[in-house]
């Protein structure tokens, strides 16, 4: 039975019976009992003075809590916006960025970790509504909505939120001191703070670099010639390994022994399997690993920083060109008339992320064989380049068996479809991301 008053209730009374109840309708959405009736009542208790004011503090209170929780179970500002669209839809998206801007307002910028600066200057998370007892009617009217659409939204995305997986933490949450070069340079990867380096998502980068291999990439993306697309491509390849052995050789001079950092990457529908292999080959090639979490839409990409660049640019064009290449090719029926476009593209990009796989494979094997190394310990002034890659990638093993103890192969799936698998192979041949182990063709003239 329902609290009822004779006489106004106080505002902590108020408060307790908006609690209790907006409790009871984060349960039922567990078992699916009842949960219109209670958000009803939420919305709307006649004769109750203050009722609204208090049901929308609770929720706004229990949504920053959710967020706060989230930071504690290895969540980041990105990931708990990108899964909320995700799994529930883009207006519970909006309105996360919302509680994350609020939550945001309890730290001080220094023990913000910059990665994190990023991604919320990315959402543009801030704080748009004049205070917030007026954000659950300005976000009605910013959303064309009523208060029980506000109410079902905020609720299930309290559910949301407190009941999200624990994942490997990327860098220290907010709240805690952000740790300065000297720090960051002399920590390892941990169970319980996972990677923490100093500095933004690009730290340590050259901007001007980063700037160039954006514009080529794009380029390639837009041109009509795939000749011209693979030569574009090649060279942003090469800029970003010629960009990553220097500050290999540089680390190793100066005796900067700061690990490997990490990053996810959205990993979407449709077709997120072979999407998937095809972030799994960029990154080995690349000298990172990548760690598929499929059913959270992303993958935990490890490596040390100008490869993680490298990796997240070439995959985003890459699929970019993929699927520009199979939308072209058309839909497929049988002879039946029924549609096959589906398999086709599922095949398609199987295809396509294997041949890719051989090609890198294939330019590993050519720099075991001598030439590649040649090349780059000549441009390298002569240094021994391997024992400082090598050293790299035993820290990048490293880092995967801290933060995932447990971590199983899996095999993508198979493909039913051979048109697409081969028109997959050819697209795949025209893509060029042959120039990328640490030495092949790091060196060529430019």
């Amino acid at each position: 039975m329902r609290k009822t008053w004779r006489r106004g209730p106080t505002p902590a009374a108020l408060a307790v019976a908006a609690d209790e109840l907006a409790s009871e309708a984060v349960r039922s959405l567990s078992h699916n009992a009842g949960f219109r009736g209670l958000v009803a009542e939420l919305a709307e208790r006649p004769g109750v003075p203050d009722w609204t004011i208090a049901v929308d503090r609770c929720l706004s209170e229990r949504l920053r809590q959710g967020v706060a929780a989230a930071w504690q179970r290895g969540w980041q500002p990105a990931d708990v916006v990108r899964f909320a669209s995700r799994r529930r839809t883009a207006r519970h998206a909006r309105l996360a960025t919302d509680a994350i801007a609020g939550e945001m307002r309890a730290y001080s910028s220094g023990t913000v970790d910059a990665r994190w600066r990023d991604q919320l200057a990315a959402l543009d998370a801030g704080v748009w509504w004049p205070d917030d007892d007026a954000h659950p009617a300005r976000w009605c009217e910013r959303e064309g909505v009523g208060r029980v659409a506000y109410i079902t939204c905020a609720v299930e995305l309290v559910h949301f939120l407190e009941t999200l997986p624990r994942l490997p933490p990327i860098g220290p949450p907010p709240g805690t001191s952000a740790p300065d070069d000297t720090d960051a340079h002399r920590t390892r990867p941990s169970a319980a703070h996972g990677i923490r380096p100093a500095g933004g998502r690009d730290a340590g980068i050259d901007q001007r670099t980063l700037g160039r291999v954006r514009a080529l990439l794009a380029k390639a993306e837009s041109t009509e010639f795939p000749e011209e697309a693979e030569a574009l491509s090649a060279r942003a390849q090469e800029l970003m390994a010629r960009h990553s052995i220097d500050h290999a050789l540089l680390a190793a001079e100066t005796g900067d022994t700061g690990g490997p950092d990490g990053r996810r990457i959205a990993v979407d529908n449709p077709y997120d399997a072979p999407k998937a292999v095809l972030l799994t080959v960029l990154a080995e090639a690349n000298r990172c690993r990548a760690v598929w979490h499929r059913d959270l839409g992303f993958s935990t990409v490890l490596g040390f920083p100008a490869d993680l660049a490298a990796v997240e640019m070439l995959f985003t064009s890459l699929l970019v060109q993929a699927t520009s290449a199979m939308v072209h090719a058309g839909p497929r029926r049988d002879a039946r008339g029924r549609s096959r476009t589906r398999s086709f593209r599922h095949a398609f990009l199987n295809a396509y992320a294997a041949r890719i796989g051989e090609r890198l494979r294939e330019a590993a094997g050519e720099a075991a064989g001598g030439t590649g190394t040649g090349r780059a310990a000549a441009g390298a002034g002569g240094k021994d380049l391997l024992p400082v890659l090598a050293a790299r990638d035993r820290a990048v093993d490293q880092a995967v068996d801290t933060m995932f103890p447990d971590l199983a192969k899996g095999r993508a799936g198979s493909v039913s479809n051979y048109e697409g698998w081969v028109a997959g192979r050819a697209a795949a041949d025209l893509a060029s991301l042959s120039g990328r182990s640490e030495v092949t063709g790091a060196f060529r003239g430019s």
